[in-house]
């Protein structure tokens, strides 16, 4: 009897994380492989940034989701919100940009 409990508590355990192991990808929004794709977008633009010498990437925030590209943060001024823009539209497997980037007053 406890050989029978013991095997349907494992089962159930088994059961409850491998169900529970899917939500954490995309909460059933993206398949796994977006999302890898999506990482991918999203550490590229981080790259851009930190290549380019007119976008603070420690301010700029960048999220991927299905392609689309999220900016947010601060920006110096509206140029730097612009070109931030512009070089997450260079990256490959971008299919819109969202420039939600803020612009700091008093500092053109």
């Amino acid at each position: 009897m406890t050989t029978i409990r013991s095997t349907l508590a494992t089962a159930a355990t088994v059961f409850a994380l491998i169900a529970t192991a899917g939500c954490s990808v995309g909460r059933g929004q993206q398949s796994v492989g977006a999302y890898i794709d999506d990482a991918a977008i999203t550490t590229a633009v981080k790259a851009k940034f930190a290549d380019d010498q007119t976008v603070s990437a420690s301010s700029i925030s960048v999220e991927t989701l299905n392609g689309t590209v999220m900016l947010s943060g601060f920006a110096k001024n509206a140029a730097e919100k612009d070109n931030a823009g512009k070089l997450a539209r260079q990256v490959d497997g971008v299919k819109a940009v969202k420039n939600e980037i803020a612009v700091r007053p008093g500092t053109n």
